[in-house]
């Protein structure tokens, strides 16, 4: 009894634990596969609003305004149609920076390099969070500056420490910034940078849509520097460390997952942009609710298991009484002896149950056996009256065979050539119960039913014969050609009188394997080959045509296989031509 129990908790505590382990497994993947689509979605979101302000930076390239600009000093401007301009450039970039959809705003900022301190008027203090046009001279240069220029109006993120030359006392200036140079449309050269700014608090803004249980998100360059983050104590600059499996190799882009004992990483990254964004999952905050349910769940195996141990000592003896009984008589049990009554129990529960099905399935046996005792006497009745039936043609075969005999040595030659041919095609259609007969001897029943028809009409017409001797062992269904020659008679030559002609050639296509029989008639009478096409092949054809010759072709294609059977077709100089196609094969009985 504790062995049994032993035996039934161990693999169940195995099985628990190996479920654990899966499913562990399986959550991780699972989790994995839903974060990969939002980290798409997620860089989707990002890279659309990068691509929105590219589109804002090429408008405000295009601007004439913008294009007008002359900071060299060349011209004839005097001091307030420069102020003029300044302050309606002030105005254009502030409206661009004016948000309507309540969403973390972008300040678009122009920076122009004024050697000839032409503007010297306009205020040089920008800030990460104020749009405006900065003039500044050689040794007022931010760091940046250069760099923008070289990219030859190609737009790029840029983490940015300082918009201006650091001095003292200067305002947090750090922002993340998309930076593009404007270059004049008309002449050669750069007229300023357009920097917008703000670029990390609006990416920032479309990361904290995403919520992760503890986990982190990162957008960094390709080089793993921190460009905004969700978690506060990681700065921007920064570079982020990630496990060796996170490597890229050669691939540009995709997206790429890794799953470590603590962390799943999610990175999405595009190398043509220089962007990655990474998902950072905390495995523990991820299975801590199902390690809760884990733990639930052991605690109602435990006391499972504690209950069915009680169940089973309960149970034990009730049980083993009754299925002792059971097996006893299943042992003692020979079909077809008498079946003791079934035994009653006060219960009606499954062992009962159990108990009398048996009973009755040894009652239901013995009957099977009494019923095919008695069908395997029907079966041998029927077989006798078979034979019985079997008796009647072979005695009028015999019958004929005498009468032909009577009426020879009476004179009556051509009644008994007519009794002659009569009897052969009697004899060939018993063929001794054969399906299947030789092609001579199936040559010899169709010309015993030319000579029949011949002495009965009086018809005028020839019949031709070109089979080789080679092929007379060629096995074919009985009674394939009779049917065949028949049509050939009464469908094709029966009213041409000595014009008519009927002829039955046999050919072997040693290279395939076949035999081919054609009989052909020059009759002049329309024939539809469709409509006996049709005949032939479909499921369901019309009873209008007959079904001799389908049922010829259904029997070759029965023995042989689909690729044989008949084939009608017409001659080109009139008539018909019907084609019997046979295997290269010998007749078994040989």
């Amino acid at each position: 009894m504790i062995l049994l129990f032993v035996v039934m908790v161990i693999p169940l505590f195995i099985l628990n634990a190996y479920g654990n382990y899966k499913a562990d497994q399986i959550l991780k993947r699972n989790v994995t596969n839903a974060y990969i689509e939002l980290n798409k979605q997620n860089f989707r979101l990002i890279t659309r609003d990068i691509e929105a302000i590219n589109k804002v930076t090429s408008t405000v390239f295009q601007h004439p305004l913008l294009q007008q600009l002359n900071p060299s000093g060349e011209g004839t401007e005097t001091v307030l149609e420069r102020v003029k301009t300044y302050e309606k450039l002030e105005t254009l970039l502030f409206n661009y920076s004016q948000e309507t959809d309540q969403r973390e705003p972008l300040y678009y900022s122009l920076y122009v390099y004024d050697p000839s301190n032409a503007y010297f008027f306009a205020p040089y203090y920008p800030e990460a969070r104020k749009a405006g046009v900065y003039f500044f001279l050689e040794q007022e240069k931010p760091e940046w500056f250069e760099e923008a220029v070289a990219k030859k109006g190609n737009g790029y993120l840029r983490l940015i420490d300082h918009l201006s030359p650091p001095t003292q006392g200067q305002q947090n200036q750090k922002t993340l910034a998309y930076v593009r140079a404007i270059n004049s449309i008309y002449k050669n050269g750069t007229i300023g940078v357009l920097v917008v700014s703000n670029v990390d608090g609006r990416i920032g803004e479309s990361l904290q849509t995403v919520s992760i249980p503890e986990g982190e998100l990162y957008f960094t360059d390709w080089s793993n520097r921190i460009l905004t983050s969700t978690p506060a104590e990681a700065p921007a600059g920064q570079i982020l460390n990630l496990p060796p499996q996170a490597d890229l190799g050669d691939s540009l882009i995709g997206v790429k997952d890794v799953i470590t004992d603590d962390f799943i990483y999610v990175i999405n990254y595009n190398y043509v942009l220089q962007q990655k964004l990474v998902y950072k999952v905390p495995v523990k905050a991820l299975l801590q609710q199902q390690n809760e349910i884990k733990r639930i769940i052991q605690l109602i195996s435990i006391a499972y298991f504690a209950v069915g141990l009680v169940l089973i000592l309960y149970f034990w003896r009730s049980l083993m009484t009754p299925i002792q009984k059971l097996v006893y008589f299943v042992r003692r049990y020979e079909p077809g002896n008498v079946v003791p009554e079934t035994p009653r129990r006060g219960r009606n529960d499954e062992v009962s149950v159990l108990i009398s099905t048996i009973y009755e399935m040894a009652r239901r046996l013995n009957g099977l056996i009494h019923y095919k005792y008695q069908m395997d006497i029907k079966q041998k009745e029927a077989q006798l009256q078979i034979l019985y039936q079997q008796i009647n043609p072979h005695l009028l075969y015999n019958t004929l065979e005498s009468i032909y005999w009577k009426s020879a040595m009476e004179g009556n030659n051509a009644s008994a050539e007519m009794i002659k041919e009569l009897s052969k095609l009697m004899k060939i259609s018993l063929s001794r119960g054969r399906e299947l007969i030789t092609l001579e001897e199936e040559l010899e029943h169709a010309s015993a039913y030319i000579k029949l028809q011949e002495h009965r009409y009086e018809y005028g017409f020839r019949v031709t014969w070109d089979v080789p001797a080679e092929l007379h062992a060629t096995i074919i269904p009985k009674i394939t050609l009779q049917p065949l020659i028949e049509n050939a008679i009464f469908h094709g030559v029966k009213h041409m009188g000595e014009d008519g002609e009927i002829a039955i050639r046999a050919e072997a296509d040693k290279a395939q394997g076949r035999v081919r029989i054609t009989i052909t008639d020059n009759g002049y009478k329309p024939v539809d080959f469709e409509a006996i096409d049709r005949l032939l092949n479909d499921e369901t054809p019309s009873p209008s045509f007959g079904y001799g010759i389908r049922n010829i072709h259904q029997r070759l294609r029965l023995h042989f296989g689909p690729e044989y059977g008949l084939q009608y077709a017409g001659r080109p100089e009139g008539g018909t031509a019907v084609t019997i196609t046979l295997p290269m094969a010998a007749d078994r009985n040989e």
